[in-house]
């Protein structure tokens, strides 16, 4: 047995056990607090509308239809949208753009609908809020002084939990251009321009308190806190930190828009209950669970001892696709359990392809193991193809849903391209190894027992 073949059979145990622990229905989930760092995270299952309930909102823009609207713009007010969803602490939120001119909430397991309208409602307000020596990660909530937004005149609601209370020095109507530039070593920046009554407050500001922090709030939530290093006169400067560059685009598309920059307007609201309720989920579950236990038994009974790896390549794959689901996550459907279950058949499809092609190297005389790896290496251009055009499919209803709000059409998409992918490598791999480990431990013998081979 070759030392590649060791190593990938202690990889899949490893990856076996990790990914049971992970689909155990009592997962505690992982806790940890490792020196100033704390790690809390659930694993579940994340259950989307027709599982659960909740609430879809429908919002458009508040302009004349003959009126062209920005992309980007859009793309702004659908960010800052979303920013408040997740204040609203729903699992799994869907926040997406349909068309040029619309944009769809779905808030799973809301518990209160009213205010969940009323959030969305809101104008965004942005702030630079003086916090002193005191530096503010990204995510904290903070009270401020300013009370009303200088955008829209509408109250804002202040964090209860804040004790706090900080200066606003300045608000969005004082910015006028933020892009994204690069430093001298090649790390991405945000620069900003303010107009000239926000350049004088902020020359003034930053004058007179060098080395100080000067945060950047949104609705009340901090999402930059830069430190003050020398006064800024021109009402030009700099924001840095550890950015990637998609999330110094997303913080520029913020400072731009501090406000909602398209006013939007609810359409329609609905309420949606369970559509399938819990006894309908567990009659999905059990009919998943007799179509596995019938695929199983076919392939134990058609190809004997093949068969039998086949099986537990395909355990594995159930139990390492639940898995991604839960830590990825994916929101499931019932269209997304469909896109699961499909995929099993994909996983056997190509054991089928690389079973048949190996008797037929047996039936030509070939040694056990060299009819092993030929059927492999022949079956595998049959196996990528038929996944490639699964996978094809999975984009072009990926982008179909996502454009057209179908929010289910994704959930299929997407859980049946994922187990596509598990299964190639379950197929390939996991049933690969388990072969070659069986050729290794009982030799060529085994080739003359043409029963056991499924012959």
């Amino acid at each position: 047995m070759q030392q590649r073949d060791i190593r990938l059979l202690i990889l899949i145990v490893v990856v076996a056990a990790v990914a049971i622990w992970a689909s155990l229905p009592s997962n505690p989930g992982i806790h940890l607090q490792i020196g100033g760092n704390t790690i809390d995270r659930d694993i579940r299952v994340h259950q989307g509308l027709d599982l659960q309930g909740g609430m879809q909102v429908l919002l458009e823009a508040d302009l004349p239809e003959d009126q062209a609207i920005d992309a980007e713009a859009m793309a702004a007010a659908r960010k800052i949208v979303e920013n408040r969803v997740n204040g609203l602490g729903v699992t799994e939120p869907v926040v997406q753009g349909i068309g040029s001119r619309r944009i769809l909430v779905e808030l799973p397991g809301i518990e209160d609908p009213e205010q969940a309208v009323s959030n969305l409602r809101e104008t965004g307000l942005m702030e630079w809020v003086d916090t002193g020596a005191q530096y503010l990660p990204p995510g904290t909530v903070v009270k401020t002084d300013m009370a009303t937004s200088a955008e829209a005149g509408e109250t804002v609601t202040e964090a209860e939990s804040a004790e706090t209370e900080y200066r606003t020095v300045l608000t969005g109507k004082n910015l006028r251009g933020a892009t994204v530039e690069f430093d001298q070593t090649g790390f991405p920046v945000i620069a900003f321009e303010l107009d000239d009554e926000g350049a004088r407050i902020f020359a003034e500001h930053t004058a007179n308190n060098v080395g100080r922090y000067l945060a950047i709030a949104l609705d009340k939530t901090i999402i930059s806190c830069p430190r003050i290093e020398g006064a800024i006169p021109e009402g030009r400067g700099q924001i840095t930190g550890n950015f990637s560059v998609d999330e110094a685009k997303a913080t520029v598309l913020q400072l731009r828009y501090g406000a909602l920059p398209i006013p939007l307007k609810i359409i329609d609201t609905r309420a949606v209950g369970p559509t399938l309720g819990q006894e309908s989920v567990q009659r999905s579950i059990q009919a998943g669970t007799i179509g596995l236990i019938v695929v199983l038994l076919f392939m134990l009974i058609y190809y004997r001892l093949p068969g039998l790896l086949a099986d537990l390549a395909l355990l594995i794959y159930a139990v390492l696709t639940l898995a991604l689901f839960k830590l990825i996550p994916v929101t499931l459907t019932l269209p997304g359990i469909a896109g699961f279950l499909l995929s099993v058949g994909m996983a056997v499809d190509a054991n089928i392809l690389i079973f048949e092609r190996m008797r037929e190297e047996l039936r030509q005389g070939r040694t056990l193991g060299r009819a092993v790896e030929s059927g492999f290496r022949r079956a595998w251009t049959s196996i990528l193809d038929s996944n490639v055009s699964t996978w094809i499919t999975c984009g072009i209803l990926f982008i179909f849903g996502n454009s057209f709000g179908a929010s289910m059409v994704k959930g299929f998409a997407l859980t049946l391209a994922l187990g596509v992918l598990v299964s190639m490598f379950t197929a390939v791999v996991v049933t690969r190894t388990f072969m070659r480990t069986t050729v290794a431990v009982a030799g060529d013998g085994l080739r003359d027992k043409k029963w056991l081979l499924g012959i």
